[in-house]
């Protein structure tokens, strides 16, 4: 069990950085130097107008407080990436109900479907981990849990693996619906990536926080 992050760097304060700071200082003397010579060397008949040096000293300041800004976002964007991680450590060993792909070990799976309300025929439609059909069975009408037990119709157990669902509604023998449908996973990782929060599931599978729907304890052996 494990707690990374890909972008996750060590804060401090909130202040701009000084290597934003000693940039900003050394434009705003070159700025004031470019002001000085352009007063020197304007031309007495055709005087520029005071106006302009306002304009362009106003113009300077709104880009120094934006870099400004910029730190300040940045810095708050990873203090929020810290607290976000902390939370995600609470949910290290518990099950994420998700689309993604999980891991069958022998263990039924629990699928919640959530077929069409006019279907007459609800099929599970099971995928290996290359995206092959491997099975499809016929379940009930209706949005309960249900066990895939991942055995053959001949009885002999799928291998272990990663496999994900999705169920088919039908009407009158017409296809209305096709969609994955969420089983559980077990989280085991924790990631910040971009600054996303990504949780890999036991098998390898990757989901975002975002994405999970329900969380539940894991089974007692």
């Amino acid at each position: 069990m494990e707690i990374t992050s890909a972008t996750f760097p060590a804060t401090g304060g909130t202040a701009a950085s000084p290597q934003a700071n000693a940039v900003l200082s050394s434009d705003f003397e070159t700025f004031l130097q470019m002001l000085t010579a352009q007063a020197k060397y304007q031309d007495p008949l055709e005087p520029i107008d005071s106006s302009e040096y306002a304009a362009q000293l106003a113009q300077f300041s709104m880009v120094e407080q934006q870099v400004k800004s910029n730190d300040l976002l940045s810095a708050l964007t990873a203090q929020l990436g810290a607290s976000n991680m902390a939370q995600m450590s609470g949910w290290i060993g518990m099950e994420a109900r998700t689309t993604a792909p999980v891991h069958f070990d022998g263990a039924p799976l629990t699928v919640a479907p959530n077929p069409a309300a006019i279907a007459d025929n609800v099929q599970l439609v099971v995928y290996d981990s290359v995206g092959a059909e491997v099975q499809r069975l016929t379940i009930p009408t209706s949005a309960e849990p249900v066990h895939w037990a991942g055995v053959t119709s001949g009885g002999a157990p799928f291998p272990p693996g990663l496999y994900r669902f999705e169920v088919e509604s039908r009407a009158q023998g017409e296809l209305v619906l096709s969609e994955p449908a969420e089983t559980y996973g077990t989280i085991t990782e924790a990631q910040i990536h971009a600054g996303q929060t990504l949780l890999v599931l036991e098998g390898g599978s990757i989901v975002a926080a975002d994405a999970v729907t329900g969380l539940r304890s894991p089974p007692l052996l």
